[in-house]
C-alpha cells in the first residue's frame, strides 16, 4: 500500500517511492516524531523508577496491608488508555472536573486550570496519566524480577559486607537484567506509538504541538484520506521501533553477549 497512491475511495495508482521522497520533505512529521522521542525520553526514566520504588515497597508479601497496596496500584492497569483518557478529560474538564473544582476550593490555584490551552500543562496531565495507568503492570514485572532472586545471595553477601548500595549495583541490578530489558522495550516502545492520551486529552493542541507521530499517521491515514501515505509513514514508524529495540537488546546484554 506504501507504493501506492490509495484513496479512502476510488482507484489506486502505484506510484513508487514518491510516498516516501514525501516524508523526507514533510516537516510536520519529523516535528510530530521529534515531541514523540521527547515524550518517550521523558516518561520511560519515570516510568522505570517509580515502579521500582513500588516493587520495592511490596516486595515483601508478609508485611500487613501489601496485598491491598499491590491490587491498588495494579487497579488502573485493567482500564484502556482510552477509557483513562476520557475518565481524566473529565476529572479535568474547566466547569465540571472534580480535581479542577477541588484545585480551586483549596486555593491551590486562582482559577480552573486550562490544560488546552497551554503546552506545559497538557503535557504533564498527559504523563500523570499515563503514570498512573501503567505503574501498576511495570510494577508486577519487576516485583517478579525482585522475587526471583534468593534470599540466599543477599545473605552471602550481606556476610561478604555488601550492603545498601553495593547489593543494588552487584545483586540486584545484574539478576534483574532480563526484567529491566523487557520492562524498557515495553516502556520505550509503549510512548513511541502514543495516541489516545493525546487525542483525546489534548486533541494534538495547542496549535498541534502535541501531535505525535502515530496521532500523525492516523491523520494522515483517515482524516485526510491518503491511506498509501500512512502506509509509508508506518513503515518508517515500524523501522525506527526495530531499530531502538534492537538497541536496547545489545546494550543491556550481558558479558558473554547474551540477551
Amino acid at each position: 500500500m506504501s507504493f501506492f497512491k490509495w484513496p479512502m475511495f476510488g482507484k489506486t495508482k502505484f506510484i513508487g517511492w514518491i510516498n516516501y521522497t514525501n516524508i523526507l520533505q514533510d516537516d510536520v512529521f519529523w516535528h510530530a516524531l521529534k515531541f514523540t522521542f521527547i515524550y518517550a525520553i521523558i516518561m520511560t526514566p519515570l516510568i522505570f523508577i517509580f515502579s521500582m520504588i513500588l516493587a520495592s515497597l511490596v516486595k515483601d508479601s508478609h508485611k500487613p496491608g501489601v496485598s491491598l497496596f499491590r491490587s491498588v496500584y495494579f487497579l488502573p492497569t485493567v482500564i484502556g488508555f482510552g477509557t483513562a483518557s476520557i475518565l481524566w478529560k473529565w476529572l479535568l474538564d474547566v466547569r465540571f472536573g472534580l480535581l479542577n473544582h477541588l484545585a480551586v476550593s483549596l486555593h491551590l490555584v486562582d482559577s480552573p486550570i486550562m490544560y488546552q490551552d497551554s503546552l506545559s500543562q497538557g503535557f504533564m496531565v498527559v504523563v500523570s496519566m499515563v503514570l498512573w495507568k501503567t505503574l501498576g503492570f511495570n510494577m508486577i514485572l519487576l516485583l517478579v524480577g525482585l522475587q526471583g532472586i534468593s534470599k540466599d545471595i543477599y545473605q552471602a553477601a550481606q556476610v561478604d559486607g555488601a550492603v545498601g548500595w553495593r547489593r543494588l549495583r552487584y545483586i540486584t541490578l545484574p539478576l534483574m537484567r532480563r526484567t529491566f530489558m523487557l520492562t524498557l522495550i515495553l516502556s520505550v516502545s509503549g510512548s513511541l506509538l502514543a495516541f489516545d492520551q493525546f487525542y483525546i486529552i489534548t486533541n494534538g493542541g495547542p496549535m498541534d504541538q502535541t501531535i505525535t507521530s502515530v496521532f500523525y499517521i492516523y491523520n494522515n491515514s483517515f482524516i485526510n484520506g491518503r491511506l498509501g501515505y500512512g502506509a509509508a509513514l508506518s513503515i518508517i514508524q515500524l523501522f525506527i521501533l526495530m531499530v531502538i529495540s534492537v538497541l536496547q537488546i545489545w546494550l543491556l546484554r550481558d558479558k558473554e553477549g547474551r540477551a
